[in-house]
């Protein structure tokens, strides 16, 4: 097999599903861009070469905005997948109301809203702490309290309000200009 070849799948093996510290979580190898000389050590089979590659890699970054899907749902909170990694949105954090777990029907439901969120629900969240651990653990935490965060269905009915103050504002202003005019 030629050097790059051998070299990318070595590397997919050894760092393909890894999280670091400077990189985030490593997606895929992307390309093996210089296979060094290769060196051999007595005694072993197989040469060793210094290698240059590019990775295709996620790192969350605190204050980002993020999309995801609710994977898991536990009477502390929320699991949701961001691509290749899973955050918590603590129970504290998924909407301003006073949230409740129900067991049975796993899933969160809002004691003045209403609001329910449940497995396979999409959302919108936002990373509000970033551990990333070495090998294949990391820790994220999301947060949905905030404006045009939470399930994309909250957000588009408060995306919807909003426009209808919005078009309720300027109709009044209008009637209120005809009525200064007479």
């Amino acid at each position: 097999q030629p050097k790059t070849t051998s070299a990318r799948i070595i590397l997919s093996e050894e760092y393909e599903g890894i999280i670091t510290r400077d990189y985030g979580f490593i997606i895929a190898i992307v390309d093996v861009l210089e296979v060094g000389p290769g060196i051999i050590i007595p005694g072993n089979a197989n040469t060793f070469h210094q290698v240059e590659f590019s990775v295709l890699s996620f790192r969350p970054k605190l204050g980002e905005v993020v999309e995801g899907e609710v994977v898991e749902l536990v009477d502390f909170g929320a699991f949701c997948r961001l691509g290749p990694l899973d955050g918590l949105v603590h129970v504290s954090q998924i909407c301003d109301d006073y949230i409740s777990y129900e067991q049975v029907g796993n899933r969160f439901i809002g004691k003045e809203t209403g609001k329910i969120l449940e497995v396979n629900n999409e959302v919108r969240t936002k990373v509000i702490a970033v551990s990333l651990g070495t090998g294949r653990s990391g820790k994220l935490g999301l947060t949905m309290r905030q404006k045009y965060l939470g399930k994309l269905e909250w957000i588009e009915a408060d995306v919807e309000e909003e426009y209808a103050n919005i078009e309720a504002k300027k109709l009044k202003a209008s009637e209120e200009e005809e009525v200064g005019e007479e």
